[in-house]
């Protein structure tokens, strides 16, 4: 059987503790499968790996149902349309959708969306014209209401989210700081996305730099870290401050139990709030997120970076860059 027929899998063996391990993954290889009624049949190009995947992996209640074992993992994807009983796709169509840490994928024409690569390259619709963009774009304006004047804070600002979530900030007209490790990840949130500020959380102290970029205390708290960066964030919040739950990406591989914010009532007598939301609740208004997102994108207002890792193989050690914070902008899979 050659390449070209072969569905290469990755499977969730069991459920890690901690960071995942090989041996949690199992390699999997069967036969390409024909589409039935209404189905089309996609080669699998590009593969974004997420910090949510990490949280799909474990069993109990979570905002969607985890990953089973012996399922393939569960991934956004990109790829070009191999075959069409579906009226509204053809051969070489690129669509997008979740068809998982797979190189083939036969779904329903309904789980599939056509995306426009003379607009953006097919990566992008992984990131700025994806689930990120879209994640950065609600979270923000819709969540934590950012508007004209406001100081707003991003941590993880070099990642997929973060990035977008500051140059949105600085769109609507807010002072904004980025934090973010290293010195070459915080000069570029400032120098080449336009960040007002940036703090180094692996070599300076979070706490003392929002006191000084944030004399007037924070109003927008965007949070992809949690743990002690969000503590000091609630400590520097501004009265009817907002906090928007994205992620806890420091917490993710805890095998002792989540750390708690100690300081959260700050809350209390700022009369602040704090929202966790999800993504996928906004999916009605996909649409709208998405024209804003190109319309800035195609106005040279946005700009957005890939780290595109190759072969298919990797993945279980490029899922790793995530939460070693070795990736530097959008992860993602070429497959």
């Amino acid at each position: 059987m050659s390449q070209a027929d072969q569905n290469r899998q990755f499977r969730l063996a069991k459920r890690p503790e901690g960071l995942p391990k090989t041996s949690d993954w199992d390699f999997v290889t069967e036969a390409v499968a024909d589409p039935g009624a209404d189905e089309i049949l996609v080669a699998v190009e590009y593969i974004s790996l997420d910090p949510a995947m990490r949280g799909w992996m474990n069993a109990g209640r979570s905002y969607i149902k985890p990953v089973e074992i012996g399922e393939v993992m569960r991934a956004g994807t990109v790829g070009t349309v191999l075959k069409s009983n579906h009226s509204d796709f053809a051969e070489g169509d690129k669509v997008s959708g979740n068809f998982g840490v797979q190189t083939h994928a036969v779904v329903a024409g309904k789980e599939a969306r056509k995306v426009d690569t003379s607009i953006a390259p097919l990566p992008s619709y992984l990131g700025v014209l994806g689930m990120p963009g879209m994640t950065a774009y609600f979270g923000l304006l819709d969540v934590g209401g950012a508007k004209d004047g406001d100081t707003v804070v991003v941590s993880a600002a070099s990642g997929a989210v973060g990035a977008l979530v500051g140059q949105i900030a600085k769109l609507k007209g807010c002072r904004v700081v980025g934090i973010a490790g290293g010195a070459e990840k915080c000069s570029y949130v400032v120098d080449e996305l336009g960040f007002d500020a940036a703090i180094d959380y692996k070599n300076e102290s979070v706490y003392k730099g929002m006191k000084q970029h944030c004399p007037d205390g924070i109003d927008v708290f965007f949070d992809n870290v949690g743990g002690e960066i969000l503590d000091s964030a609630l400590a520097n919040l501004a009265f009817k401050g907002r906090v928007v739950i994205c992620g806890a990406i420091s917490q993710y591989n805890a095998t002792e139990g989540m750390y708690a914010p100690k300081n959260y009532m700050s809350l209390l007598v700022n009369r602040a709030r704090m929202e966790g939301f999800v993504v996928f609740d906004y999916a009605s208004r996909y649409g709208e997120g998405a024209q804003a997102m190109a319309g800035w994108l195609s106005d040279g207002k946005l700009k957005h970076k890939e780290d595109i890792v190759e072969g298919f193989e990797n993945f279980p050690d490029t899922l790793l860059k995530l939460f070693n914070g070795s990736n530097f902008g959008k992860l993602v899979l070429k497959v």
